[in-house]
Order: structure tokens, then C-alpha cells, then sequence
């Protein structure tokens, strides 16, 4: 009977990692790249640069995610579909985690599978699977469901000390959002019956955060910063919050730090969150305290950041997932209404994040060996001039040209600019990435 049951439990998971595959197709079919990062990262992988494993001296000290992304770019850069099949197994392993772990809180396989898909159609999971450069997210999210699923089927509390410490470790190798994971096992042990063994993985995990933060906190908190989107301030945390909430159900928006530049859907979006929140009061005070205790814990370490992106949520957006589905089944009739329509719109930002991705891919698998080729075939030392035309998105062009070392072997960097306000250009881009020249 166990025998029977136990390959019961592995074909469900199976399945869950097949559909989860099967959604993220257009992510895997995506033929191009969607910023300049992946560009970037593959020039540094051709050049072999080394990126030290002992040297944290780094303001973005992540050796594990870095020496595997130039590993993966110097064997799949070149077949596009190939690396983001990669990216999307690893996030479908990840919602196959996922549905594990709530299996392992007492969830019924239904619930669970539908929270593990949710999660994967999901504007922050789309989001994080789609583009390259959020191998880091991936990483991190996994190490803490490999550690919860760890955790689990632990009886003692000494060996899930260390399983706590061990994938803490590794996942701050991964990316500084492995913070969150003292606080998500503080909640987890509150929230699953104060058992020793979560206190245990907490503090161990807690130890290995506090040595990491010991070590590095001079160099966080004044080392350069490649972006004004790692400035720190407490002040940012209340703003920030209720970006990450707000963001999943506007459906027309492609990223969260663009939640409340319009007041109106961002009001509406409220509404349907309070909704929500208060459906899952309704089924059960837990339900409503796990989304915003859990939520918080995942989102700590990015909340005093000085802008919201969809893959710093990539951990809070498992746990909502897991907690709405969950709640679904004690809900009443009026709460499963709003979980519903909460559900629909969200699962229609994720598609609609998902179609844009794979727009974007089309787009710079045209207009990068375009680029290089203008650059190529321009003549002296004046740089490619470029006019952005009607009907592609300013940012798509500004993200595809922003110091980008060289493409296909042409040296690109300073050599191609965009056009000013009535500055005449050598080429103007096309919506689908193609360059007309000018003169």
C-alpha cells in the first residue's frame, strides 16, 4: 500500500512538471534575448572572464549564479530556445517543489497542483523564467523549497540545522534575496505547530545570514552600485509592499515598478486585493496572516530597495499561490467569487507578461545582428546613429544598445548611440527590430 501510494505521489509530480512545462512553452520558444544582460553575460562567458569564488569584495557577490550563467552561455547563447528551455525546466522543477512541499503541509494533491501552476502562469514566475538574467531568483527560490521539502521529512532537529545552514549557504552564493530564508522558516515554524526542527533550521540558517552579513555589510551598504534601484532606505518599505501586492492583477502592465504610475487601475487593483484578503480571513485567520507574514518574509531583503521588479517577487509569489489555493477549499461562496476573479486576472497578466517576452525575443533575434552588421559596414569613426520609430517601445531598443561590449565578433559599445530631438539618424528601427536606412 505504501509502495503504491509513494509512485502515486511521484507520477503527480510528474505531471506537475509536465503541465508546468507545457504552460511556459512560449517562454522556451522564445528565439531571441529580452535585455542587454544576456548580451553582456555572453561576452564575458567568450572571454573567459573569471568571476572568484572567495573574492566578496563585489557589491553583487554571487559567484554560484554567475559562474553558471557564463557556463550556460558559452554552450547555449547561440540556440536561444535551448537556454530558455533551460531556465523554464528549472522554474517547472521549481513549481514540482513547490507542490511537494504543500503536499508535505497536509494540502490535497488537487489544491496543491492548481498552487503550483498558478505560481508558474504567475506575472512574477513568467517574468522570472523568461529572462535570462533572473537565473539568480531561480536559484535562491529553489535552495528554499529543497530546504522546506529537507525540512519535512525530518524527525530530529540537529539534521535540519544543518540542511538549513548548508542551503542558506548556497543560495547567498546565488543572490542577497536568500535573506528571506531565516524569516520564511520563522514563519514556518509558527505557522506549522512550533516544531523544534524548524526552530533548529532557523537559527542555523539565521547563523550562516548573520556570518554573510558580518562579512559583507561594509560593501553593501557603501560600495558603488550599478544602479539607483539598489539604493537602500526604510522609507521605500511601505511603498514597496504595496507595489508587489497590487501589481498581479493590472493586467496591461509588463513590470512592478510601474504599478501606481496610473492611480485608477492601481485603485482597482486595491479593491480586488482587499477582496481577496478578506476571502481568505473568511476561510480561516491563518489563511489571511500566512499571505502577509509569509509575504513579507519572502519580499524582507527587496522591500528597502528604491524600485519593485517581478523577479524580486518570485519567492512571494510561491507563497501566495500555495496559501490562496490552500484556503480555496474552506472558502465561502462570496470569497471563492474574489479569489476567482483575482486568480483570472493575474493568470492574464502572466500570459500577457509571457506574450511580451517572446515578443521582445523576436524583436532583438532581428535587430542585434542588424546592429552589428550597421556598425560593421560604417565607415570612420562615427558612431551608428539610431531613430526609434512608431510601433516598438522605446525601452525594448534602449535595453538592446545599452553597453553592449561587442555582438556576432563586431565591437559594439560606443559605437552606436541614439538619435536626440531632431538629430538627423543613419537608421530608423522598425517594429520588428529590422533597421531602415535613412541615407
Amino acid at each position: 500500500m505504501q509502495q503504491t501510494a509513494s509512485r502515486g505521489n511521484s507520477m503527480l509530480a510528474l505531471s506537475v512538471f509536465a503541465l508546468a512545462c507545457l504552460l511556459q512553452l512560449p517562454l522556451a520558444l522564445n528565439p531571441g534575448y529580452y535585455s542587454h544582460d544576456e548580451l553582456q553575460w555572453a561576452v564575458y562567458a567568450a572571454d573567459r572572464v573569471q568571476v572568484p569564488w572567495l573574492d566578496a569584495s563585489a557589491f553583487q557577490y554571487r559567484p554560484l549564479t554567475f559562474n553558471l550563467w557564463m557556463l550556460l552561455s558559452r554552450a547555449l547563447f547561440d540556440t536561444p530556445m535551448l537556454f530558455h528551455a533551460v531556465l523554464v525546466a528549472a522554474g517547472a522543477l521549481n513549481a514540482t517543489l513547490l507542490f511537494a512541499v504543500g503536499r508535505g503541509f497536509g494540502m490535497q494533491p488537487r489544491h496543491a497542483a492548481v498552487g503550483a501552476l498558478a505560481f508558474v502562469l504567475s506575472p512574477y514566475a513568467v517574468y522570472t523564467h523568461g529572462w535570462v538574467g533572473c537565473i539568480a531568483d531561480v536559484l535562491w527560490v529553489g535552495s528554499a523549497l529543497l530546504l522546506a521539502l529537507g525540512v519535512q521529512r525530518m524527525q530530529r532537529a540537529l539534521p535540519a540545522a544543518l540542511a538549513g545552514a548548508l542551503f542558506t549557504a548556497t543560495a547567498l552564493l546565488a543572490k542577497e534575496a536568500a535573506f528571506a530564508m531565516p524569516p520564511l522558516l520563522a514563519v514556518t515554524w509558527w505557522f506549522d505547530g512550533r516544531k523544534p526542527k524548524w526552530l533548529f533550521a532557523m537559527f542555523a540558517s539565521g547563523a550562516v545570514a548573520a556570518l554573510y552579513l558580518g562579512l559583507r555589510i561594509d560593501v553593501l551598504l557603501h560600495a558603488p552600485r550599478e544602479g539607483a534601484q539598489y539604493t537602500l532606505s526604510l522609507t521605500h518599505v511601505p511603498l514597496r509592499w504595496l507595489e508587489y501586492q497590487l501589481f498581479a492583477p493590472i493586467v496591461p502592465l509588463q513590470e512592478a515598478i510601474t504599478t501606481l504610475q496610473r492611480p485608477l487601475p492601481a485603485l482597482v487593483a486595491g479593491i480586488f486585493w482587499l477582496g481577496l484578503f478578506a476571502a481568505l480571513w473568511q476561510a480561516g485567520r491563518r489563511f489571511a496572516a500566512l499571505l502577509l507574514l509569509g509575504g513579507i518574509a519572502a519580499l524582507l531583503p527587496v522591500l528597502p530597495l528604491a524600485s519593485a521588479w517581478n523577479h524580486y517577487a518570485c519567492g512571494f509569489a510561491a507563497i501566495a499561490a500555495m496559501t490562496v489555493a490552500a484556503a480555496w477549499p474552506r472558502a465561502t461562496r462570496n470569497g471563492r467569487i474574489a479569489i476567482g476573479m483575482f486568480a483570472v486576472l493575474t493568470l492574464l497578466h502572466g500570459g500577457a507578461v509571457m506574450w511580451r517576452m517572446h515578443q521582445v525575443g523576436r524583436i532583438q533575434s532581428v535587430f542585434s545582428p542588424a546592429l552589428a552588421e550597421a556598425v560593421r559596414t560604417q565607415s570612420g569613426a562615427m558612431p551608428v546613429v539610431l531613430r526609434i520609430g512608431p510601433g516598438i517601445k522605446p525601452w525594448i531598443v534602449q535595453r538592446l544598445t545599452h553597453d553592449i561590449p561587442r555582438y556576432d565578433g563586431i565591437v559594439i559599445g560606443d559605437r552606436v548611440r541614439l538619435a536626440g530631438d531632431g538629430e538627423a539618424a543613419d537608421y530608423i528601427v522598425q517594429p520588428d527590430g529590422r533597421l531602415q536606412a535613412l541615407r
